[in-house]
């Protein structure tokens, strides 16, 4: 006597674990997406906090004009979001860093160029890019000279001896009124204001007051005033000659100033 077929017993609940499989890949695809959506309301946090501070540390937005972020905390926390470092050429410093030194060389030499000041020859003030020290035509050039006054070198060299101490950048921009200069030394007021602002470069670097690689030169002629040129006053405010003190920085604070570049500049001295 044959045995009869055994038949399977079909599992009508397979299917269970199919979607048991599906419902794991999506919560395992939410909590990612979730996670993204924290960590870029944290960078985002970050940045903006970090730029802010960037800007208070230029002067551009003042400190008790700014409204608390309403991303302040992390998320889920009250701790603050610490402002990110910035980071300047070779050196990371910190933006409160960067507004101390600029502050004190600001102190320092309002306090040694008092007289100027009052004299109304030098300027010194936060600007957009930075510390701004305005030499004004007057009381450091000749009209239509590109060459310092004689009596002016001690100034210039009490100035190079406050930024020599700081590892920041300078940028000297010669400025000029808008009244049309043709001589036989300057065919336009841009060679005449870029011809200011090279001397003066030349003569930190020659007198190995500031070194070479901070120090960059341009010449703006009288397209970026400072007072209107309709007035006297106002040409004379525009005639200057503005040392940017820039908060990026190419070098540490340890390290020694080389040598000036040798050859083709020759050595200014105390006569013009």
């Amino acid at each position: 006597m044959s045995a009869r077929p055994h038949k399977s017993h079909v599992n009508h609940e397979r299917w269970l674990v199919s979607y048991a499989d599906f419902i794991t890949l999506m919560f395992a695809f939410f909590v990612v997406l979730y996670a993204s959506a924290t960590a870029n309301e944290k960078k985002q946090a970050q940045v903006a906090d970090s730029i802010n501070a960037a800007f208070r540390a230029l002067g551009i937005f003042p400190s008790a004009a700014r409204k608390p972020s309403p991303n302040a905390g992390l998320a889920g926390t009250d701790k603050p979001v610490l402002p990110v470092n910035i980071v300047m050429g070779e050196d990371v410093l910190a933006p409160a860093r960067v507004q101390d030194d600029l502050d004190r060389i600001r102190r320092e030499l309002t306090q040694t160029l008092s007289n100027q000041v009052a004299g109304h020859t030098v300027s010194i003030q936060m600007g957009r890019d930075g510390l701004v020290i305005s030499l004004r035509e007057a009381g450091f050039f000749a009209s239509g000279s590109a060459i310092p006054r004689p009596e002016t070198l001690p100034t210039l060299r009490q100035i190079a001896a406050s930024l020599t101490s700081s590892p920041y950048e300078i940028r000297i921009e010669g400025h000029t009124d808008n009244v049309p200069i043709h001589t036989p030394g300057f065919d336009s007021n841009w060679e005449l204001s870029a011809a200011r602002a090279t001397r003066i470069a030349r003569l930190f670097v020659d007198q190995r007051l500031i070194s070479p690689d901070r120090i960059s030169a341009a010449g703006y002629a009288e397209f970026h005033p400072v007072a209107s040129n309709d007035t006297p006053e106002g040409r004379a405010e525009n005639r200057r000659v503005d040392l940017v003190v820039l908060p990026r920085t190419k070098l540490s604070f340890a390290k020694p100033n080389p040598a000036p570049a040798t050859g083709a500049w020759r050595k200014i001295t105390d006569e013009p």
